[in-house]
């Protein structure tokens, strides 16, 4: 037989006793693996790691081809909850994406769990915070973005309330204030914020149509 230096499960073929070749069998990096890797770097994610069952160098492999940081190889469900039990222990806020049956572990460990949802288990599915419906590493990407673009939108319409309410409350204290400053406060507020809010269904949308 001859030795082959490609990563994955070497398949050695003979026919009718004589050596005919071989057949490598490996996972392939999803399209858009590496450009999900560069976007969330881009966005501030310090960084990357890939724990996996496969053996070092088909992860070593993958690991190059997609720009990941660091790879982990030959883990057990429990060596992959005790690699992420350590990085939170460095103080970190660790999101972990996983599909299979042995990642539900870890998704419920990690501070975001995210599951790959068009083939991923049920019980991924069931232990993730967020489902990436249509199984894209790019759509990790466009999550964070929307739930940044979320928040910010939920701490103006906090301070633009609160603001509001205290001039409110100043001007009827001196003696300023009507009715029509009063209902403005209250129901204006709500209609503003609302409007402020829609912002995020737009930007939803938006990044969806650009995927």
């Amino acid at each position: 037989w001859l030795p082959c230096e490609l990563p994955g499960t070497i398949v050695h073929v003979t026919i009718d006793g004589f050596y005919a070749g071989h057949i490598v069998i490996a996972d392939q990096p999803k399209p858009d693996a590496k450009e999900a890797i560069v976007q969330l770097k881009a966005m501030g994610v310090k960084k990357t790691v890939m724990l996996t069952v496969d053996k070092k160098d088909t992860a070593e492999a993958v690991r190059r081809e997609t720009g990941v940081d660091e790879a982990y190889s030959q883990l057990m469900p429990q060596d992959k909850v005790s690699r992420v039990e350590g990085l939170l222990g460095e103080e970190h806020t660790v999101a972990f994406v996983g599909d299979g049956i042995n990642d539900a572990p870890v998704l419920s460990r990690a501070d975001v769990g995210i599951a790959m949802g068009a083939l991923g288990s049920d019980a991924a599915i069931e232990a993730a915070d967020v489902v990436i419906m249509n199984d894209s590493p790019r759509g990790i990407a466009r999550a964070i973005r929307i739930s940044r673009k979320c928040m910010r939108i939920v701490y103006e319409n906090i301070t633009f309330a609160i603001a509001v309410k205290l001039i409110c409350l100043v001007l009827g204290a001196i003696g300023y204030a009507d009715m029509w400053l009063a209902v403005f406060a209250d129901v204006g507020v709500m209609v503003i914020a609302v409007l402020n809010a829609i912002r995020a269904l737009h930007d939803g949308w938006h990044a969806e149509k650009h995927a």
